[in-house]
């Protein structure tokens, strides 16, 4: 873990960081090639990472149903996601990553229906607004993003092989799976099925209780709303079937990780692993990973409570990109996360701070040479960050290494005590952080306009920023941390970087 005492780079202190040095490249060796242990929601406890496949990561991810803007409590798992993969590749994994786009549900097709498009014309916006939303956040693209509707045929197939076997039957022109012939249904989810009447089922794509047993393969289709004419009889898929054939089909029987927030563990993750692993008798994953709920000032996200938002409702607000994604990989995937005002201008703040730093790094002027043992206190921060996110993605952990060099290195500056040749060694730890992070290079303003949104308030003059910089001067020295932080915030959101001094006064620049 990143160590959270503050280091006195004097002179007197040079024993230290030499001390320091000598065992770094243990430690480093171990965090760059040892073990990630990952927490497995099948097994409820953390497992060694070992993929099937030699240097290879098969991933795959459920992604949204694009009937309307996906919400920031979906792109609390999207980041998560990112940073898994984004963590596996630095350590010279391949990704081999699918996440599908649920493109036919009973919303889409109700809401297709009243504004008198197609299914395909409806969900069209949604989905590029989707792959907008996704550049915003600086999220990579998986190597197979995919449509539902393009997989049918694929769908049709495994239903089939399902009822070879024995494990469906027909009600109404549908088809259901039995789950009284899948003995083991409940293992990841843990949810006791004995008090649950055997062949009660939920006929909709939207569960809103935990009491279905039989679902849906196949839907027949109800007067005016779309559907297929296959093999099996006109009707369109279920929800569940769309995710287990696809997955199969890019990524074989049996799958290295599966992502997806803990509201789909059950029925959804259930679901598919009862049909999978019904037609193939195979795991069909190994390691299963569950992002914890987003909830808005510790409650529910709601319409009705009017705390739902969109990533694009946030951005309108005048929250940048970077600050809604360093919120979201801020608490480790497995914690609840809690957005709240105060949080996301914490985040901001943040983020700020590291791009001030690099900053200062790279514009700043200084002695030539080096101190001995900063390049070993560069080497510290990158083995503690390597080590959270081997420790199943401990996010904290991993940002609280890189801002506790952050904070090592600026002392180290203020004092005097950091020379030329350590700018290179920091600035590399900057960039292995970011490389998997993502905040700190500056183009916010260009995404936002990106999504046809102008962002932030009109220029200010140079003086109006001298006087907020005196007040929050008058601030500090009045030990009034809050009005300070906000004036800091407030200058930050307009476009100015504020950059404390040696001699004690601030420079600012605009961005």
């Amino acid at each position: 873990m990143a160590s959270s005492r503050n280091r006195d780079f004097s002179r007197g202190a040079t024993q230290n960081l030499m001390s320091e040095s000598r065992t770094v490249q243990k430690t480093e060796k171990s965090a760059g090639t040892g073990e990630i242990l990952l927490e497995n929601t099948l097994s409820n406890r953390k497992e060694v990472f070992v993929p099937l496949h030699p240097g290879e990561v098969r991933i795959y991810t459920c992604g949204p149903t694009v009937y309307d803007y996906a919400h920031i409590g979906n792109y609390r798992t999207f980041v998560f996601q990112d940073i898994l993969r984004r963590f596996l590749r630095s350590r010279g994994f391949r990704m081999n990553h699918v996440m599908n786009l649920t493109d036919v549900d009973d919303r889409i097709i109700q809401n297709a229906a009243e504004k008198g498009v197609s299914i395909f014309d409806y969900t069209a916006k949604y989905i590029q607004a989707f792959k907008e939303d996704m550049a915003a956040l600086s999220l990579e693209t998986p190597e197979h993003l995919i449509r539902a509707t393009d997989h049918i045929d694929d769908m049709v197939a495994l239903i089939e092989k399902l009822d070879a076997k024995g494990m469906t039957y027909r009600s109404d022109g549908s088809i259901y799976y039995r789950i009284a012939k899948f003995p083991d249904y409940g293992k990841l989810s843990k949810v006791d099925l004995s008090g649950i009447q055997a062949g009660a089922r939920v006929e909709v794509d939207r569960y809103d209780k935990a009491d279905a047993r039989d679902f849906a393969l196949w839907k027949s289709p109800k007067p005016g709303e779309h559907f297929w004419e296959t093999r099996i009889g006109p009707g369109r898929p279920g929800w569940h079937i769309e995710c287990s054939a696809m997955a199969m089909k890019y990524l074989g029987e049996t799958l290295d990780i599966h992502t997806g927030g803990i509201d789909l563990a059950f029925p959804h993750h259930e679901n598919e692993i009862a049909q999978s692993e019904g037609v193939t008798g195979h795991p069909f994953v190994k390691y299963w990973l569950h992002a914890e709920h987003l909830i808005i000032d510790g409650e529910k996200m709601s319409k009705s409570l009017g705390n739902f938002y969109t990533l694009r409702d946030l951005l309108k607000k005048g929250h940048k990109p970077s600050t809604i994604r360093y919120m979201l990989a801020s608490v480790p995937y497995r914690r609840q996360l809690n957005f709240t005002g105060e949080s996301i201008q914490q985040a901001a703040s943040s983020v700020e701070r590291l791009r001030n730093f690099v900053a200062r790094i790279k514009e700043g002027k200084f002695p030539a040479g080096a101190i001995p043992g900063m390049a070993a206190r560069a080497q510290k921060a990158e083995a503690d960050f390597e080590a959270g996110l081997a420790d199943d993605l401990n996010t904290a952990v991993a940002l609280a290494a890189i801002f506790d060099l952050v904070r090592d290195v600026n002392t180290a500056i203020d004092r005097g005590e950091f020379h030329q040749q350590d700018a290179p060694r920091v600035l590399a730890a900057m960039e292995k952080f970011d490389a998997i992070f993502s905040v700190v290079e500056d183009n916010d303003a260009a995404k936002v306009r990106a999504l046809g949104f102008e962002s932030g308030a009109p220029e200010m003059s140079a003086a109006e920023i001298d006087a907020l910089v005196a007040e929050r001067q008058r601030a500090r020295k009045e030990r009034n941390f809050k009005r300070a932080d906000e004036i800091r915030q407030e200058l930050a959101e307009r476009g100015i970087l504020l950059e404390d001094t040696r001699e004690g006064g601030i420079r600012w620049k605009k961005k």
